[in-house]
């Protein structure tokens, strides 16, 4: 791939209905048990988003906003404070963005879910507890109503009101230019990369890939 082939979109805006997932705390094993994190890619990790607060031990279905109908196809996550804490895992945004989302409304992240949400593309905006309560009330009353999230306004925009919301400076700014794929990045860059490291003394030639 050359540096011409590269696109990296832009996200600077994100449309869909929402599903509420309510708690505190909640970390990455909830989000995706570790049994299911032996796989050779991310692939179909979205059928065993939050899998053991979705089913019991012999697969039947509990109550949980994920198994309800109403709430298939929704795109927008509204949860809590301290989402996405644990381990690093980034199993847990893939995981979540192959069942379907695109962004995340919450209270607050947990730094590192954050930073593995924004290497996917996948907005981690934030609002005050009561804010967060009133959209997944409505969520939940609405569930096939639209929420618009202006990444660079910093606004929310639902059930015709608009709220302001916060996006982490340097997230807003890789989402917005377009820079946020550090790996389509490199590759686009790959003859810089190649270059650099002909000029490190401790990098040896043969372990420098060549750019295509």
């Amino acid at each position: 791939m050359s540096g011409d082939d590269v696109d990296i979109p832009e996200v600077d805006y994100v449309s869909g209905s929402g599903i509420p997932i309510r708690g505190n705390d909640i970390d990455t094993d909830q989000i995706i048990p570790a049994r299911f994190m032996k796989v050779v890619t991310f692939d179909g990790l979205g059928e065993f988003a939050f899998f053991d607060v979705r089913f019991d031990d012999d697969d039947t279905p509990k109550e949980h906003p994920m198994n309800e109908e109403r709430f298939q196809g929704s795109s927008v996550m509204v949860v809590n404070s301290n989402f996405g804490c644990g381990s690093s895992r980034e199993h847990a945004p893939q995981a979540l963005m192959r069942w379907g989302i695109d962004a995340l409304i919450g209270e607050s992240f947990a730094e590192i879910f954050a930073g593995n949400c924004l290497a996917l593309g996948i907005p981690t905006v934030t609002a005050d507890s009561e804010t967060v309560q009133e959209i997944q009330e409505w969520v939940d009353e609405n569930p096939d109503g639209e929420i618009d999230i202006d990444v660079a306004a910093e606004t929310v925009t639902y059930g015709g009101q608009t709220i302001d919301v916060t996006v982490d400076d340097a997230q807003r700014k890789a989402l917005v230019e377009g820079v946020w794929d550090t790996t389509a990045l490199m590759k686009s860059n790959a003859g810089e990369v190649a270059k650099l490291a002909e000029e490190l003394p401790y990098v040896e030639g043969s372990s420098i890939p060549e750019a295509e």
